[in-house]
């Protein structure tokens, strides 16, 4: 179909052609912008843009209602009849669906629905880039080496059902990840930001920033494995509560099957889990980190449902005040566990009560480890969510307030859900980008967490 037709037309089209007992429509236009830089010069960039179509068919049968749904790309209008006819025979041809409920209604159609989808071009770079210039410069002057990249987002996603639900989404998504290196490699500095629009972004800051760690890298430091005293900044917090909320799920707690199962049966709702007092929420209308505020569902899952299409998504408070508030649940496993409805969560945000920044809280160490960052994570026990990773792009040694220098890098052994009950102090809130999970997850706001015996299982060659 031609990228001049307005979603709106398509998801009206599509839905006339549907002869199944209830179906909904996805359409999400996409458009892209992206910068690439190396050795303090830029060497790529480019637009794209795309629109891809799900359709949901629902088939109602004397055992149940069976659900069918097909996603494709650039779809024509030649092309439109023959999606709607595959996803209807993809549920005809499937048995009961587990988390059938009847479609959502009764939420009011968004005022824009009809318009076209908004788009980003280079002209997001329309500041960013010159100060992107300005960085370079001062980088080949003070002897470093920039690479990294900037990419922005926007998508549109229209959402209209055969109940009757015409709903609307744009969500802007911009990151950026620039690594300071020296000339000869052997030093290396991380730092990323997570934005909507490259407005709030100053690559100069983020330079000067990088210059200090590299000048913190001069000296080696080897340290053998074991428990230290840890500073995990903002971007480690949320690299490991993102995984922590992917695994919190209230049906398999119920089942017996997570950290937040409780032995003997039900869950750990109303345990405390920290002698802080944190709160772990999310709320589509968190300023500079809006998601969408309601469900926008591909594919039905351990927390998602594409019969949710459409259900308002709610702040919630997932931890409140130290104490397990909520899992996350869909209309079928609310039901099933006696929980209320949680929609999954496009955004996080943890709260501590803390003040100080991240350079305060080095200030007052007395010995200890300063991350960067954390990669590689991966699940070694789901029954406790035990994680393994790796640090990388500095582990700094800390002494009486004071960076003295840089140490080997570690292999780390943590469960987040423990991490949070020994947790001793948490910093200020900020925005950050997870470097992990970036590709799926950006929009997070974290405290640095003072960690008094983070467990460095091993020492690690990683970089």
């Amino acid at each position: 179909m031609p990228i001049r037709t307005k979603p709106h037309e398509i998801v009206e089209r599509a839905l006339a052609l549907s002869t199944a007992d209830g179906c909904v429509v996805i359409a999400d236009e996409e458009s892209s912008a992206n910068l690439r830089w190396a050795g303090n010069a830029l060497t790529t960039n480019g637009v794209t843009r795309g629109r891809t179509l799900t359709v949901i068919a629902t088939v109602n049968g004397k055992e149940g209602t069976a659900s069918g749904v097909v996603s494709r790309s650039a779809v024509t209008a030649e092309e439109l009849e023959p999606l709607v006819r595959a996803a209807e025979a993809a549920a005809r041809g499937a048995g009961p669906a587990e988390d059938a409920q009847p479609l959502v209604t009764g939420t009011p159609a968004s005022p824009d629905f009809t318009d076209g989808p908004a788009e980003t071009s280079s002209a997001v770079f329309g500041d960013f880039a010159p100060a992107l210039g300005e960085a370079f410069a001062r980088a080949r002057a003070g002897g470093r080496e920039l690479y990294g990249f900037a990419h922005h987002t926007m998508v549109s996603t229209y959402v209209g059902t055969s109940t009757g639900l015409r709903l609307r989404h744009d969500q802007p998504t911009g990151t950026l990840e620039l690594n300071a290196k020296s000339p000869d490699r052997s030093r290396s500095a991380w730092a990323g930001r997570s934005t909507r629009d490259f407005k709030d972004v100053d690559p100069t800051a983020l330079d000067a920033e990088l210059a200090v760690r590299l000048g913190w890298a001069e000296r080696k430091i080897e340290l053998p494995a074991g428990r230290y005293e840890t500073l995990l900044p903002p971007t480690a917090v949320a690299d490991l509560l993102i995984y922590q909320m992917w695994s919190a799920a209230a049906r398999d707690a119920v089942e017996g099957r997570t950290v937040f199962s409780k032995p003997g049966g039900g869950t750990r709702l109303g345990e405390r889990l920290s002698g802080l007092p944190l709160t772990l929420r999310s709320d589509p209308n968190a300023p500079g980190l809006e998601s969408a505020p309601f469900v926008i569902a591909h594919s039905s899952g351990d927390d998602a449902s594409v019969f949710d299409n459409g259900l308002p998504v709610p702040p919630t408070e997932w931890i409140s005040g130290g104490e397990l508030a909520r899992l996350t649940t869909t209309r079928h496993s609310a039901a099933l566990t006696g929980q209320p409805t949680a929609p999954g969560f496009g955004n996080l945000i943890l709260d501590g009560g803390g003040e100080k920044s991240l350079e305060e809280m080095v200030a007052a160490t007395e010995r200890g480890l300063l991350l960067t960052c954390l990669w590689y994570i991966r699940e070694v026990d789901p029954a406790t969510l035990l994680l393994t990773g790796l640090t990388r792009d500095g582990v700094y040694l800390v002494e009486n307030g004071q960076v003295v220098g840089e140490v080997n890098n570690f292999r780390f052994n943590e469960s987040p859900v423990d991490l949070l009950s020994r947790a001793v102090e948490a910093g200020r809130t900020e925005k950050t980008l997870p470097r992990e999970w970036s590709d799926w997850f950006t929009r997070a706001a974290m405290p640095a967490l003072r960690i008094p015996d983070f467990n460095m299982s091993s020492v690690s060659q990683g970089v």
